[in-house]
């Protein structure tokens, strides 16, 4: 590749607080993606990016140029119109598993192309490998043709799909980069952007469980998603959703697909219902849909296209799924109603129980996890089981009993009991 710019001058550029043009970030990006630039040189810009933020041009040209760096799957020509939904993160979000086939059921295409959890947050195809004989890697072929068989499909992104955001995504992990709005918008919304849906809704967590803990700067992630998608051509919008206590009462693997499957059936937590439910009418609007979500949960179509959606990945939607050899409870202390409980430390206790990892390289067991047996509003008598914790290796036991310190609290009456906020938060786009 012939040199256009010299990378030095574009750290120096960034690094005393100016802008890039779109010719030199296209060329700052393929000449990355290409090994011409070194990973220092891009550590040092990735850190001057961070430190003094990007423009909305920046932003815009990054997440074209990274949707350039690869394939775009072409998804037009279905028969049903396309919609996908995205969330930032948080503990116990098994919503994706039922929102996909919920919206097919409805009359949707949804080609959730999803990741892996790392750290304290979830990864969806983490908990779907939980299913026997479930199947991640498909071809875009089989995507294409999934979706219009069954209407959805939630798999891994393809090593074509913007490969320069994974090449730089490793790099911000490792230089403490990654806390960029810029940067984190960049990322997500390249990889929407090349799936080819024609309409998005973003998930945006926010609260003590969620990459973003503060409304502020959620709302301002969530802005510059809705734009670059505004900007792509797709119907973008999002909704800030609270993750300050675990969404529903499963964190880990298989158990979140217990739990999303009792969704499925009609049943499941009221929290997890609600914030689905919310999600699934934005989701029907930007789609040109009509219908009610909790009608398609109660009457057996949303759960049939869930069948229809393992089975044609090669899972068996009937069999049992793996459950943990040792379960051990976290007693209540007192009794009374508990306050609050902490979706941060359960997060982290699931990932030191062995549902989460701490590189991208880790395995992560299907059977580890937390069961939140009681929550905030809820009563609980001294002695009692508050969370049981799940793992194959009593020796983790410990480690995760050790993040629950402070976890949660429980108070004498009930008109102690701060009243929590709304699920919903707010509405962006």
């Amino acid at each position: 590749m012939t040199a256009r710019f010299d990378a030095v001058d574009l750290v120096r550029t960034k690094r005393d607080g100016g802008e890039l043009t779109q010719d030199q970030v296209e060329w700052f990006v393929d000449s990355y993606v290409a090994g011409a630039i070194p990973d220092e040189q891009v550590a040092a810009w990735l850190m001057a990016a961070y430190l003094r933020g990007l423009s909305p041009a920046e932003v815009t040209h990054f997440t074209r140029a990274m949707v350039a760096s690869g394939e775009v799957i072409d998804l037009s020509g279905l028969s049903r119109p396309t919609v996908d939904k995205h969330s930032t993160g948080g503990v116990g979000d098994k919503v994706s598993l039922v929102l996909a086939p919920l919206l097919a059921a409805m009359g949707a295409a949804v080609p959730q192309l999803s990741g892996r959890g790392l750290g304290h947050t979830g990864g969806t195809l983490d908990k779907l490998e939980a299913i026997p004989g479930w199947r991640s890697q498909l071809s875009p072929g089989e995507v294409r043709a999934q979706l219009e068989t069954v209407g959805c499909v939630i798999c891994a992104a393809g090593e074509s799909l913007a490969p320069a955001d994974r090449k730089l995504y490793a790099l911000r992990d490792i230089t403490a980069t990654v806390e960029s709005i810029g940067l984190i918008a960049s990322s997500i919304m390249s990889k929407k952007i090349a799936e080819g849906t024609s309409a998005l809704v973003l998930d945006v967590k926010v609260g003590s469980g969620a990459f973003m803990q503060e409304r502020s700067r959620a709302s301002e992630l969530a802005r510059a998603m809705v734009d670059l998608g505004v900007a792509a051509g797709m119907k973008v919008s999002a909704l800030l959703t609270a993750m300050d206590v675990p969404l529903g009462r499963a964190v880990g693997n298989a158990v979140e697909v217990s739990e999303a499957v009792d969704v499925l059936k009609g049943g499941g937590p009221a929290d997890l219902v609600e914030v689905t439910v919310a999600l699934a009418e934005v989701m029907l609007e930007l789609a040109g849909l009509a219908g009610d979500p909790r009608r398609a949960l109660g009457d057996g179509s949303a759960l049939a296209a869930w069948e229809a959606m393992v089975r044609a990945q090669g899972g068996d939607p009937a069999a049992p799924l793996p459950v943990a050899r040792v379960a051990e409870p976290v007693l209540a202390a007192s009794s009374g109603t508990l306050s609050h409980l902490d979706a941060r430390a359960v997060g982290v206790a699931a990932w030191r129980l062995g549902a989460g990892r701490s590189r991208k390289e880790d395995p992560v067991s299907a059977t580890a996890g937390v069961i939140c047996l009681v929550k905030p509003g809820e009563d609980v008598k001294i002695g009692e089981p508050v969370l049981e914790l799940r793992t194959d290796d009593p020796s983790r036991l410990a480690h995760a009993t050790d993040a629950l310190h402070g976890a949660f609290t429980i108070v004498a009456g009930a008109g102690e009991v701060r009243p929590t906020g709304p699920l919903i938060v707010e509405r962006v786009g």
